[in-house]
C-alpha cells in the first residue's frame, strides 16, 4: 500500500470539487438534459454527468493508481486497491431539476473502505467545508467551530431513493421524530444537511437506507467537527464502503442527545406496524 499525504489529499480534491461548482453554476441556468437514472424515481441531468468527468479527471490525474467510485460513471479500481475515491458530482440533482437552489458537490477518500478525507462544496453559496480522519474539520481555511444547539430539536431526515412511499419504517419514523421536534426537514441533499449538521445549524440527522456515495464523506465531515453517529440501536455505526443498504440506518447527533433518539425510533419501531396497518395499498 502506498502511503497518501492526506493533506494533500484534501487539497487536490477541494480543488476538483470547487472548479465542479464553478461549471455548475456556469451551466445550471441553461436548459437541463433531464433524463431518469432508475424505476426508484431519481433522476440525472446532463450537469451531473459534466461534473462527475471532471472531478474523476482531476483524481485520476493526481493519483492515478487509486480506485474510483463515482455516482454517474461508476467503479473504477486502480492499482492500489487500498485506496478509493468516492465521488458525488451534484447531490440535489432532483432539486435542481425542478429549481430548488439547494446542491452540492461531494468528493471523498477511503482507505480500505474508510473515510479519510471528505470535502463538501455548497455549489451557490461558494462555500467548501473538509475534513481529514483524526485532524478535526475546517470551514474553508479555518477550523470549523460547531455552532450550539437549538431550543428543541432540528432534525434532518435522509433516506435512501429506493424507500417506498408507502415504507412502514420511515413513515413511523418520521411521524414519531416530527411529534418530538421542533422541526423535521427533508432537504434531499444529504451533503448539505451532514454539513449543517457539522456547523450546528442542525441538531440531528436520521437516515434510513442511506444512498452511498454521499454517507462516507458527510459523516466524516460531521463525526470530526465533534459529532457522534451510530446504528437505531445506538451501536457503533459500520460506515465503510460496500456497506448494504439495509444497515444504512443511522443516527448523527452530539453524544448528548443520542440516547433520546434511540428512545424515539425504539418507539417507533412499536408502532409501524399498526402505522402500515393504516396505510391504503398502493394502486
Amino acid at each position: 500500500m502506498s502511503a497518501v499525504d492526506l493533506e494533500e489529499a484534501r487539497r487536490v480534491a477541494v480543488a476538483a470539487a470547487e472548479e465542479a461548482g464553478e461549471l455548475l453554476r456556469d451551466r445550471a441556468g441553461g436548459a437541463l438534459g433531464v433524463r431518469a437514472k432508475d424505476a426508484d424515481g431519481d433522476v440525472v441531468t446532463d450537469l451531473d454527468d459534466a461534473a462527475d468527468t471532471l472531478i474523476c479527471a482531476r483524481l485520476r490525474a493526481a493519483y492515478p493508481g487509486h480506485g474510483v467510485w463515482a455516482e454517474e460513471s461508476g467503479c473504477s479500481d486502480g492499482a492500489d486497491a487500498d485506496w478509493t475515491w468516492v465521488v458525488d458530482p451534484l447531490d440535489g440533482t432532483n432539486n435542481l431539476a425542478i429549481g430548488l437552489t439547494a446542491y452540492a458537490v461531494g468528493i471523498g477518500l477511503c482507505e480500505r473502505g474508510a473515510a479519510r478525507v471528505a470535502v463538501v462544496h455548497d455549489v451557490l453559496a461558494r462555500r467548501t467545508w473538509s475534513a481529514v480522519h483524526g485532524r478535526g474539520a475546517r470551514d474553508g481555511a479555518r477550523p470549523l467551530r460547531r455552532a450550539g444547539g437549538h431550543a428543541g430539536v432540528l432534525a434532518d431526515w435522509i433516506q435512501g431513493h429506493a424507500v417506498r412511499p408507502d415504507d412502514p419504517t420511515a413513515a413511523a419514523v418520521r411521524v414519531t421524530l416530527a411529534a418530538a421536534s421542533r422541526r423535521v426537514l427533508a432537504l434531499w441533499a444529504p451533503l448539505l444537511s451532514w454539513s449543517m449538521l457539522a456547523r450546528g445549524d442542525l441538531d440531528a440527522l436520521i437516515g434510513y437506507r442511506a444512498g452511498m456515495t454521499e454517507l462516507h464523506t458527510g459523516a466524516l465531515l460531521a463525526t470530526e467537527a465533534g459529532i457522534e453517529v451510530c446504528d437505531w440501536t445506538g451501536a457503533p455505526f459500520d460506515n465503510r464502503l460496500a456497506t448494504p443498504a439495509t444497515t444504512r440506518d443511522f443516527i448523527a447527533a452530539p453524544a448528548a442527545l443520542i440516547p433520546r433518539l434511540v428512545d424515539l425510533i425504539t418507539h417507533a419501531r412499536r408502532i409501524e406496524k399498526d402505522l402500515a396497518a393504516l396505510t391504503p395499498p398502493r394502486p
